[in-house]
């Protein structure tokens, strides 16, 4: 009896370990760098969770992120697990292909996965800023097990070639975003932001929704394209604002995503 209760007490470490070490403002190591994680208000300590993986921008940390009322209010109200790399230097590689961030935080999931028990098929990508861009290119190189990409106000150059990517889309960007600016494309064409993925998955005409918004003092145009091949879908959500992560915008793709009325916060 004595083995069975000590058997069953390492068996429960792993499980155990993080949200009492290195939940929160506390980081967890991995090797010479660290992440953050927060976890759902409610969350019982057994159900499946899905993972948002979000960077940070530039010149900021994880410690941020899960504290931020947009990206961890967001996903403490929704059952996701938040997980929130640090970049070196407080930045991110991603102008290149073959980026060692991806490796890296590729290697956050999977320890994050040996301590908490994560659904595999709700990873979700995020980031802003820099750290959008750093999402398109972790998708852009270790998307295929990626349910969604949900980048706000960054972006890689549209005339790359991504050997993998996610099953869906979604990016927000202001017109008059002056820190990495709307990528306008030829003749004006607004819908250039999701370019890459649009030829990538080989979707066709798309629609323009009517306009919503998660508050009332922020409008988006919409426009989507559910006519990708395989399934794929892109969603580009426009704002007349500048460079900052929308209220709400994260929760609403989220619930949307995971099949729920979308409300706010």
């Amino acid at each position: 009896m004595r083995l069975l209760i000590f058997l069953a007490a390492i068996l429960l470490l792993p499980a155990m370990g993080p949200w009492k070490d290195c939940e929160g403002a506390n980081a967890c190591t991995l090797q010479d760098r660290s992440y953050h994680v927060k976890l759902p208000d409610d969350w019982d300590g057994e159900t499946t969770l899905p993972v948002l993986l979000h960077f940070h921008g530039w010149g900021r940390q994880g410690d941020l992120i899960i504290k931020h009322r947009r990206i961890s209010g967001a996903t403490r109200r929704r059952g996701v697990l938040l997980v929130a790399p640090n970049g070196n230097g407080r930045s991110w590689d991603f102008w290149g292909g073959r980026s060692d961030d991806v490796e890296f935080a590729a290697a956050v999931i999977e320890n994050v996965a040996a301590q908490y028990p994560i659904d595999r098929k709700q990873i979700y990508v995020s980031g802003y800023s820099y750290g959008a861009a750093m999402a398109w290119r972790y998708v852009c190189e270790n998307g295929d097990s990626v349910a969604a990409l949900l980048a706000v106000s960054g972006s890689l150059r549209q005339d790359e070639a991504c050997p993998q990517a996610p099953r869906e889309v979604r990016h927000v960007h202001g017109f008059a975003d002056n820190v990495m600016g709307f990528p306008m494309g030829p003749g004006g064409d607004e819908t250039y932001p999701v370019a890459l993925w649009r030829q990538q998955f080989g979707c066709q005409q798309g629609q323009k929704l009517a306009p919503w918004g998660a508050v009332d003092f922020l409008t988006f145009d919409r426009r989507v394209w559910t006519d990708c091949a395989d399934g794929h879908k892109v969603t580009l959500d426009l704002h007349p604002g500048g460079h900052f992560i929308p209220h709400g915008w994260i929760g609403w793709q989220l619930d949307q995503l995971m099949g729920r009325v979308p409300r706010y916060p």
